[in-house]
């Protein structure tokens, strides 16, 4: 299912404690440009991390910006999810 068809919920900061569906809403918002101009690579780094913490559907979605971003994007992406990560803890 493309993120175009999914309904979207404005999130917020997110902070170590947020859920995989709150990592996912986000990564939503970025890949539709709800709060903010349209933004792949940080949309593929929240479905990332939505992945990582159990969201099936994110890792369909990562799959889909991964093959709308160039490599040197996605390792943008990826590396831009570490440091999270590394901040978040």
């Amino acid at each position: 299912m493309p993120f175009s068809d999914i309904e979207i919920q404005p999130g917020g900061l997110l902070g170590a404690d947020a859920t995989a569906d709150e990592f996912y809403q986000a990564g939503l918002a970025c890949a539709a440009g709800l709060e903010s101009e349209i933004d792949l690579i940080a949309a593929h780094k929240w479905f990332n991390l939505a992945a990582a913490r159990g969201h099936d559907e994110a890792k369909v979605q990562r799959q889909e910006m991964a093959e709308l971003l160039t490599s040197e994007e996605v390792k943008i992406a990826l590396s831009a999810a570490r440091d999270w990560l590394k901040l978040a803890h």
